[in-house]
């Protein structure tokens, strides 16, 4: 339900290049990353108040310190859901695809406990 009201309140937003990934084997802080591209500051700080009131919508509502920002990046913990909004030169320089996608790497760990 998380990730639905955030993608719909995401593209409601025209957010670009919503990726949504399933970390749950990859990351011990969260189950799902969402990451969304903006082309100004204004518009990820309209989109991070929009995304707080949809998921308020659906029953979580937010920490204040849940949200940090700055002008090229806005990441929001929503527990089991952790959503990062770039401007396009930001999410190209830290590449958390890479860092977090179907394609990067596994710990032992995790890889043991993909195969139980």
């Amino acid at each position: 339900m998380l990730v639905e009201a955030a993608r719909k309140s995401l593209e409601d937003d025209k957010a670009e290049n919503i990726l949504v990934l399933d970390v749950t084997r990859r990351a011990d802080y969260t189950d799902r990353l969402i990451i969304a591209t903006g082309q100004v500051e204004r518009q990820l700080q309209a989109m991070a108040t929009h995304l707080d009131e949809a998921l308020g919508k659906v029953g979580l509502h937010l920490r204040r310190d849940s949200i940090q920002a700055s002008p090229d990046w806005v990441l929001i913990d929503a527990g089991d859901l952790v959503i990062h909004l770039f401007r396009p030169d930001a999410r190209e320089l830290y590449r958390l695809e890479r860092m977090w996608g179907p394609e990067s790497p596994v710990t032992t760990e995790q890889a043991d406990a993909a195969r139980e």
